[in-house]
């Protein structure tokens, strides 16, 4: 996570204290969605850095309806938001309504909150369309004055979307997510390191790389995490790594050979001639 300057830490701590008690009380009162989103607006203003006069508008229309909220960024549209009354509890199909907007507009990040849950979803443009859940906030629970929380609500800011804050939050969670990692765990370069390790203990057992893997499969890893789509995707990322490994391996040989001069060619003392001006 980057530094987040002192002046925007303030401007969170202080948007936080303001606008959490509004929130409770708006959850206690029911209020309507279009007053959930009177609220969100202040809260994307005074704690996020939002200008509500040029960067959110109430007015893209997406085949002839219109998003609740949508932010721009130098102009550009970045980031749409489905509201829903702070006293609903936010559902899948709801996420289906602001993931088809975001798909008809090419937009590829998307929230759906109640201002108290704040859902933020990814959408891959693939065939079909996905999204992943990518963080799921709080509201209430944030605690102003911790730095931790305080870089979880700035990565919906203004400045972090205009830097692809979120896109890196995004990998970074891909990189370390549990189906990457179980799948990892039967690459043979890993299988090697822990035969190895084993090795130390045991000096005297020999153990294979399938026994390994067996174990890992059938009593360490869930079985949830090396099947489905996001195992799979797992898969081939591991394999396209890997691809691009071996092609590294194959040049490798061929770039680090150093030519060698005879010695007809390598100049010396005797052969060398020196301009007589």
């Amino acid at each position: 996570m980057a530094i987040i300057p002192q002046k925007i830490q303030t401007r969170i701590t202080e948007g936080l204290k303001k606008f959490q008690p509004i929130v409770e009380s708006a959850k206690i009162r029911d209020v309507s969605e279009s007053d959930t989103v009177v609220m969100l607006t202040g809260i994307l203003s005074d704690i996020l850095g939002y200008d509500k006069y040029v960067d959110i508008t109430t007015e893209l229309a997406i085949r002839g309806t219109y998003c609740d909220l949508a932010l721009k960024i130098n102009d550009k549209i970045s980031l749409l938001i489905e509201a829903k009354a702070v006293g609903i509890d936010l559902k899948e199909q709801h996420v289906k309504q602001v993931v088809d907007y975001a798909a008809n507009k090419g937009i590829e990040w998307v929230i759906l909150t109640n201002s108290v849950s704040w859902r933020v979803y990814k959408v891959v443009f693939s065939k079909p369309i996905q999204n992943i859940l990518v963080c799921d906030i709080d509201f209430l629970k944030l605690r102003p004055k911790a730095i931790q929380d305080i870089e979880t609500i700035f990565l919906l800011s203004k400045e972090a979307i205009a830097k692809n804050s979120l896109d890196v939050y995004f990998t970074q969670k891909q990189a370390t997510n549990k189906f990457m990692i179980g799948n990892l765990l039967s690459e043979e370069s890993v299988l090697n390191t822990i035969k190895k390790e084993l090795k130390q203990i045991y000096p005297d057992i020999k153990v294979t790389n399938d026994e390994i893997r067996t174990v890992l499969v059938s009593d360490v890893i869930k079985r949830e995490i090396l099947e489905g789509e996001s195992s799979d995707e797992a898969k081939k990322k591991i394999a396209k790594a890997n691809k691009r490994k071996e092609k590294l391996k194959e040049k490798k040989p061929a770039d680090s050979v150093v030519p060698q001069m005879s010695n007809e060619t390598i100049p010396t003392a005797e052969n060398t001639i020196v301009s007589e001006n």
